[in-house]
């Protein structure tokens, strides 16, 4: 697909990756000399989003500069990349329908249209077509989009990965605290692949990040350096449980684990925390079957 100029719709859950699947698109296309332009559409607020995307001439906006050169205009003969595309408003997704189909916009405040030469590859972390029968996404705006959908799939899906990216983040943070020489141990990695990552590959390029941080000599990542988070491996899901009880305990047991992963190992904290005595918790602890080595 990135050779051509057939616009993208990247599906995926946030933190999965969407952005990087649309620069390594940009990055092997014919515009690869050109600029890639980043808007996120749920960072915005409604106000601004339709000056942000076509830009506004003539002190269009209160207090701002004069004028303002939009997304669509910046990218022209590049990329545009839409994050989160489906968090606009039903008024904006119209405007960039006529975008799309015309090449062509007016800025907020301008007496002409501009014309662009953009493609536009558009990314989500919601089910559109669901969006679509709600009445919260235009029809005609999805199948613009949609010439080439690609999905990906969540970290839990492809955990073969996870030892390749756990080993990129550790050399690139490595370099960043001048620490380049620190590995990571096989049962560390399983342990990883273990866990269910909610957050996705953010979450465990945050976690990689957090780990050198709070052990700065450490030459060796090992399952003990860790948080319980990951200990904990997957979390079952509500539909597993049999009885309201073991549902319960289970939630009780993921979010002490949770504060107590957020004192870094105080049960002190973790216990002020959670408004227990530290005695308290520690009897909680016993009857869910946490260990305070885990």
């Amino acid at each position: 697909m990135a050779p051509t100029n057939g616009r993208v719709l990247i599906f995926g859950e946030s933190g999965s990756g969407k952005e990087l699947i649309a620069r390594s698109i940009h990055a092997e296309s014919q515009r690869r000399e050109r600029v890639f332009v980043e808007l996120n559409c749920a960072a915005i607020p409604e106000d601004y989003i339709e000056s942000e995307l076509f830009g506004y001439r003539n002190s269009a906006l209160p207090g701002g500069p004069p004028e303002k050169r939009g997304t669509f205009e910046r990218a022209d003969c590049g990329t545009l990349f839409l994050d989160e595309v489906g968090d606009m408003s039903l008024k904006t997704q119209a405007k960039v329908l006529r975008a799309l189909d015309e090449q062509r916009f007016t800025p907020v405040g301008a007496a002409h249209a501009m014309s662009v030469d953009v493609r536009v590859i558009a990314a989500t972390n919601k089910n559109l077509e669901e969006e679509i029968a709600k009445g919260n996404f235009r029809e005609d705006l999805f199948y613009r989009l949609n010439v080439i959908p690609f999905y990906v799939p969540p970290l839990r899906d492809r955990k073969e990965d996870i030892h390749l990216l756990a080993r990129d983040f550790l050399r690139a943070f490595g370099r960043e605290y001048g620490r380049p020489r620190v590995e990571i141990a096989e049962d560390a990695i399983e342990l990883l692949k273990q866990y269910h990552w909610p957050g996705n590959v953010r979450e465990l390029k945050n976690l990689i990040e957090r780990i050198l941080i709070l052990n700065p000599q450490t030459p060796r990542i090992e399952r003990k350096h860790l948080p319980m988070l990951v200990h904990r491996g997957n979390s079952k899901r509500s539909e597993d449980f049999s009885t309201l009880h073991q549902a319960r305990e289970a939630y009780e047991r993921d979010y002490i684990l949770k504060k107590i992963d957020e004192c870094h190992g105080n049960i002190s904290r973790a216990a002020e925390s959670l408004g227990l005595e530290r005695s308290h918790l520690y009897r909680k602890m016993r009857t869910l079957g946490i260990s305070v080595r885990e």
